[in-house]
């Protein structure tokens, strides 16, 4: 059931009305807090358990919000939370984790900050939407800016790494057009929806997460607080928010929102870590800053012929 009213509000022309500001303002509060994840994994995590970690993020906050509303899936949306789930979760953060590890985090970034690129892709396959040359051009130019920013000079590729980052952009990025196409529930907040996907995503990771990494780790208070962050504030509000904004805003809009993880982490890293950003930095921030506000704008259209007669343009964008 796709909540039709929800997706009108964004303008047949796929842009951002006025009225939709404050809510692509709360959609851009998931990837501005994701940026966190990587200081909060490197400083306060026990190292070598991304897995746990995932799966810490996920499920119990997917469980708290089912507690809290009470709401489970009926129907056929038994297997479409599952799989979204799996794809936006219980696929992804595994892939993510591969790609940090086996790369550096400059070249994981910008291999996830290629999911724009599949999403405005996919929206041709699976939305049927028309392809956007406008979309296309802001996206690359974001995944360039990111590189720009985060890239170092002695990056090194390894294949499994860039395999992993780019099927992480990938699945995340089916996932997000599957959410779009299939909307939410009539009825359903979007805190229960989040909790769906948690959960599944989250009992996906339970049994992988033991089998490749065996017991879990000692957790002292710093870890149990960086764990808290992931999971409360960074699972459990952010994914509401998320998914509240890809069925109600254009998901190409939405996805270029992403790009906002890695410059955050880019700036925590040079507050807190004294990393330091040059002028080639400060050139991929003003560009990827530029990508992100133009995917937030409507397309230019060419101006209709004097004899034509007006029209409304579909949702093609």
């Amino acid at each position: 059931m796709t909540s039709h009213a929800t997706q009108r509000a964004s303008g047949p022309t796929g842009g951002v009305a006025h009225g939709n500001l404050p809510r692509t303002a709360a959609t851009a509060l998931a990837p501005l807090v994701w940026g966190t994840t990587y200081i909060v994994t490197t400083e306060l995590l026990p190292p070598g358990h991304p897995l746990f970690a995932g799966l810490l993020r996920a499920l119990p906050a997917g469980l708290i919000a089912l507690a809290i509303t009470r709401t489970l899936p009926r129907g056929a949306w038994w297997g479409k939370a599952a799989a979204l789930g799996v794809l936006n979760i219980g696929l992804f953060l595994p892939l993510l984790f591969i790609a940090a590890e086996r790369l550096p985090g400059g070249v994981a970034a910008t291999l996830g900050a290629a999911q724009p690129l599949v999403v405005a892709v996919l929206a041709v396959t699976v939305l049927h939407e028309r392809l956007s040359p406008w979309r296309l051009f802001w996206g690359v130019t974001g995944v360039v800016g990111v590189g720009l920013v985060v890239i170092g000079p002695n990056a090194a590729l390894d294949i499994v790494g860039v395999v992993a980052g780019l099927a992480g952009a990938a699945t995340m990025g089916l996932g997000v057009t599957l959410t779009k196409r299939w909307g939410r529930p009539a009825g359903v907040s979007p805190t229960a929806f989040a909790g769906w996907q948690l959960s599944a995503g989250g009992l996906f990771l339970l049994p992988l997460t033991f089998l490749v990494e065996g017991a879990p780790p000692a957790i002292d208070l710093t870890a149990a607080l960086g764990y808290l962050w992931l999971g409360l504030v960074g699972g459990l509000i952010t994914y509401a928010l998320w998914f509240r904004g890809i069925t109600s805003l254009p998901v190409t809009s939405v996805a270029v929102l992403g790009l906002l993880s890695p410059l955050v982490a880019a700036v925590l890293g040079a507050v807190l870590l004294g990393q330091t950003l040059g002028p080639i930095q400060l050139l991929g921030f003003g560009l990827s800053l530029a990508a992100i506000v133009a995917g937030q704008l409507r397309p230019p259209t060419r101006s209709p012929a004097p004899t034509s007669t007006p029209t409304l343009e579909g949702n093609t964008r």
